[in-house]
């Protein structure tokens, strides 16, 4: 008797056993498949979210300094193919690097291929930004918003007067005098200037056509607004810069009515991930400081992150500057 109940309890120990590594291969497969199901519903949702599924009118907003960055590139290339009726350019900068800003107007020109382009000006739209407007199919400033600033410039620090003064001499060997020019160890020469000169003016002259093309000016009409200033928006209509003085309402008006656009459409915004990885140390570090509650602590860490992640404007640059330089 005592053999026949240790075997019925060896076996229902057993079967113990077999139910809970049951339970627990059916608990992974529950998540493997809960995994595949929110990867493929990613994939077909997209990453913005259930609402750009449906028709909608896409709001891209462009802001702060124009370097023609990756994420803002793919943005436009995710909203072309999208099931986004039409896109709104919401544009907020003084402009930026003029390489950035042409790799922003062409990407914006593939989407005006699919779909309408309207730009909308908030406070400004200068320089590089005024480029990245020229792609839309149709402008809209306020009457007070600051546009234009059409032109080029090349800047670079001088310090060799300083080092004069010092005693300290930078020697330089180079295979070439124009190698390396200009050169802020040491005074710039004839050469050197004459060759930056007709890097500014090349892309200038690019500029000048690309305003002429898209805003369809008379020579006469391009020569009254290339000279680096910018303009209201109400200066700006005679001139031909803008389309119309106006908001994103009469934005989207013209979008249904010179368009065909549907009425009543929902204005979804497009923005980039703004993932752990791409905040960097301190802007993560700023949005734990958030979660947590410390909101000095946040606010300074905001602050940091923003100079660590400060664009680096090299080459060519299309900006307007509150100094009055063009």
């Amino acid at each position: 008797m005592s053999h026949i109940a240790g075997s019925t309890a060896d076996y229902l120990v057993d079967r113990r056993r077999m139910r809970r590594k049951l339970f627990f291969w059916r608990a992974i497969a529950c998540v493997i498949v809960a995994l595949a199901l929110v990867g493929i519903g990613l994939q077909i949702v997209g990453p913005r979210g259930a609402g750009t599924l449906v028709p909608h009118i896409a709001r891209l907003k462009i802001q702060g300094v124009i370097t023609g960055d990756d994420a803002t590139i793919k943005l436009l290339d995710d909203i072309a193919t999208s099931n986004a009726t039409a896109l709104i350019l919401s544009l907020e900068s003084p402009g930026g690097t003029t390489v950035g800003s042409e790799r922003l107007y062409d990407a914006i020109r593939k989407v005006a291929a699919k779909k309408p382009v309207v730009a909308t000006v908030g406070t400004m739209a200068a320089s590089g930004a005024y480029i990245a407007a020229l792609g839309a199919d149709h402008i809209v400033a306020r009457g007070n918003s600051l546009v234009g600033s059409i032109g080029v410039l090349f800047e670079f620090p001088n310090v060799s007067g300083l080092l004069d003064k010092v005693g300290v001499k930078v020697e330089t060997v180079k295979s070439a005098p124009l190698k390396a020019s200009p050169n802020g160890f040491e005074p710039t020469s004839d050469a050197a200037r004459a060759a930056l000169a007709s890097l500014v003016s090349d892309s200038f002259d690019w500029f000048k056509a690309l305003v002429k093309d898209r805003r369809h000016m008379s020579d006469t009409d391009l020569a009254a607004v290339d000279d680096g200033r910018v303009f209201t928006g109400r200066q700006s209509m005679p001139l031909k810069l803008i389309d119309q003085i106006g908001s994103e309402e009469d934005a989207v008006a013209w979008l249904e009515t010179e368009k065909g656009v549907a009425k009543g459409l929902p204005i979804r915004d497009w923005k980039t991930d703004r993932s752990l990885e791409r905040l960097g140390l301190f802007g993560a570090a700023a949005t734990l400081a958030d979660g947590l509650g410390w909101p000095m602590v946040g606010h300074l860490l905001h602050q940091t992150a923003a100079l660590e992640e400060a664009p680096k404007l090299d080459g060519l640059v299309s900006i307007w500057q509150g100094s009055g330089v063009n």
